[in-house]
């Protein structure tokens, strides 16, 4: 719920009612003059289990620059489609089949999949909801190199209930509880740290 409040998909749901502000780069994305299809391709989204549009697994990648006019068919898009597609770690093993179907490709992949399909659009923020939840070790450990490599060029924010993995790939690590955000401060306060006893409690398995 939090993260769907960050790209506005929240607004698809008919009983909802949003308060406070999103702010990003100065600009609330709730103001009425703020188009939220606008909002959604700044901000990309993950969800936990890998969603791979019932397409070729170029097509998953080129469809939406090309609806969006980030790019035309043809080269342009070739270049885009192998770009998104290296940077998400998937290219050395989908270059020779890129007309199979995405839903063909294993979970880790398919979910590096829907990385690359985000990151076509040049967003500024990637949203991951328990990105690695429904993959095994061996995937989780590749999604995570990958978080590691793209927070250097996009702001991610990811939802986890594996402490392990926020000690690994977060720079900063807010605890939740029922709705309402206990802590927030750097990964390392977080975990060695915390200012609240409710978050020790939960990072040492006191929680009840």
């Amino acid at each position: 719920t939090f993260l769907r409040c960050l790209n506005r998909m929240n607004d698809l749901i008919n009983s909802v009612r949003v308060e406070g502000k999103v702010i990003i780069d100065g600009k609330n994305i709730y103001d009425k003059d703020v188009d939220e299809v606008s909002v959604r391709k700044r901000v990309g989204m993950v969800f936990q289990q890998p969603n791979p549009f019932p397409k070729s697994i170029y097509d998953n990648v080129a469809y939406a620059p090309i609806k969006h006019g980030f790019v035309k068919k043809g080269r342009e898009c070739e270049e885009l489609v192998e770009k998104s597609l290296i940077q998400a770690g998937l290219w050395n093993e989908v270059k020779d089949k890129l007309s199979a179907p995405g839903t063909s490709l294993s979970g880790g992949q398919q979910q590096r999949l829907c990385i690359a399909r985000t990151i076509a659009v040049q967003p500024d923020v990637i949203l991951m909801d328990e990105p690695t939840s429904a993959l095994d070790p061996i995937s989780t450990e590749k999604i995570e190199a990958l978080m590691l490599e793209l927070k250097e060029k996009y702001a991610i924010i990811t939802v986890t209930h594996n402490m392990q993995q926020a000690g690994r790939v977060a720079d900063y690590t807010a605890f939740f509880h029922l709705g309402d955000l206990i802590e927030y401060a750097d990964t390392e306060t977080i975990f060695i740290n915390p200012g609240k006893k409710q978050t020790e409690e939960y990072i040492t398995g006191r929680f009840d």
